[in-house]
C-alpha cells in the first residue's frame, strides 16, 4: 500500500450476509475521492487487526471498516491515537457505534459522506476507551464494555457449539438466567470506592449495546468521559421486566440503577470476562480510562 491510499476493512459475513454486495458500491464511492482504495485481506480477526496497523504505519489517509461492530473494533485498535481517518460503512447486525456517532444508517450514504469528508479535509474528533488487564496489554473499544450478567452471557455462548447463528446466544440467556446471582464487585471511579453486590455492569463511550439497548442512554462520544451504569442484584422477575426498558434508555430511573460518569474506573470481580464492541476482551481486573479525542471520524 502507498502512501495516500483508502484502506478498507470489509467483513462479507457481518449482518448475517445481508449486505454481501454492498462493497462495489462503497469502492466506487469512496475511489470517487481521486484515491486510490485498496481491500485488506484478511480472514480471521487476528490477521484483520495485522492488516490494519500495517495499513497505517504504510501511510493510508483513510482507514474504512465494513462491517458490524466487530469489525469496527478490529480497525480501531490501529487508528485509535494515529493521524489517520477513520470511516465506518454500518454493514453488522448492531452498528452500536455507527448509531452512537451519528453516521448514516444506510450503507452507501455512509459512504458517500466518508467520501465527501475526506474530500473537504474534515474529521471530528471522537473519545476512545482503553483497557488495560493484569498482562498490561492494551485494546481499545468504542462502544459499550459489559462486565455483568451479558457479558456472563456472551463468555457461555462463545463456549457452546450448538445450536448456530443467534440461536446459541438465546439459548445461553436462558441457561444463564437459570443460575443468575449477584456478584461482588470492586468499583473504583476516578478514585472513589464504589463497590458494590450486583447483576449489572456497563461503561462506555456511546449509549448503546447489543443493537439498540440504550444501556448507557446520556453516553456522549465527545465529552471525554466515561459513561458508567451499575445495577444492585435483580431476581430473574427483575431482570424479563428491566430488559424492555433498556431498549428506551429508561432504565435509569428505576432506584435499584445507578449511574456515574468518570474519566478512569477500575473494575474487578472474580469470574467475570468483559465483552466489548461486542467483543472478548479478557478477564476482569480491568483499568478503564477516556481518552479523549482518540479517534479522527469521517462522517
Amino acid at each position: 500500500m502507498t502512501s495516500g491510499d483508502i484502506a478498507v476493512l470489509a467483513n462479507p459475513r457481518a449482518g448475517r450476509g445481508r449486505h454481501r454486495g454492498l462493497l462495489p458500491g462503497v469502492v466506487q464511492r469512496l475511489e470517487a475521492t481521486g484515491r486510490p482504495v485498496r481491500l485488506l485481506d484478511a480472514h480471521t480477526s487476528e490477521e484483520a487487526e495485522k492488516a490494519c496497523h500495517r495499513a497505517v504505519a504504510d501511510g493510508a489517509v483513510a482507514l474504512v471498516a465494513v462491517g458490524g461492530d466487530g469489525t469496527v473494533h478490529q480497525a480501531l485498535q490501529a487508528a485509535a491515537t494515529r493521524e489517520v481517518g477513520f470511516g465506518v460503512v454500518p454493514a453488522g447486525t448492531g452498528n452500536d457505534f455507527a448509531a452512537g456517532t451519528g453516521v448514516p444508517s444506510d450503507p452507501l450514504r455512509a459512504a458517500s459522506a466518508i467520501a465527501d469528508a475526506l474530500r473537504a479535509g474534515r474529521s471530528r474528533a471522537i473519545d476512545l476507551a482503553r483497557t488495560s488487564g493484569t498482562d498490561r496489554e492494551e485494546r481499545w473499544f468504542g462502544a459499550v464494555l459489559a462486565a455483568g450478567f451479558d457479558a456472563i452471557v456472551n463468555e457461555r455462548a462463545n463456549r457452546m457449539r450448538w445450536p448456530r447463528g443467534p440461536r446459541r446466544y438465546d439459548l445461553a440467556i436462558v441457561l444463564e438466567m437459570v443460575r443468575v446471582r449477584p456478584r461482588v464487585y470492586a468499583l473504583e471511579i476516578d478514585g472513589a470506592d464504589h463497590g458494590f453486590e450486583g447483576t449489572l455492569v456497563a461503561v462506555g463511550i456511546c449509549p448503546s449495546y447489543g443493537g439498540g439497548l440504550r444501556i448507557l442512554p446520556d453516553a456522549d462520544p465527545a465529552d471525554g468521559l466515561l459513561d458508567v451504569v451499575i445495577a444492585a442484584p435483580l431476581s430473574r422477575v427483575a431482570m424479563t421486566r428491566l430488559k424492555p426498558r433498556l431498549r428506551r434508555g429508561t432504565h435509569v430511573t428505576d432506584p435499584r440503577v445507578r449511574t456515574f460518569r468518570a474519566r478512569q474506573v477500575r473494575l474487578h470481580a472474580d469470574g467475570i470476562v468483559a465483552y466489548a464492541d461486542g467483543e472478548r476482551i479478557g478477564p476482569l481486573p480491568l483499568e478503564i480510562t477516556c481518552v479523549p479525542g482518540a479517534l479522527r471520524l469521517l462522517v
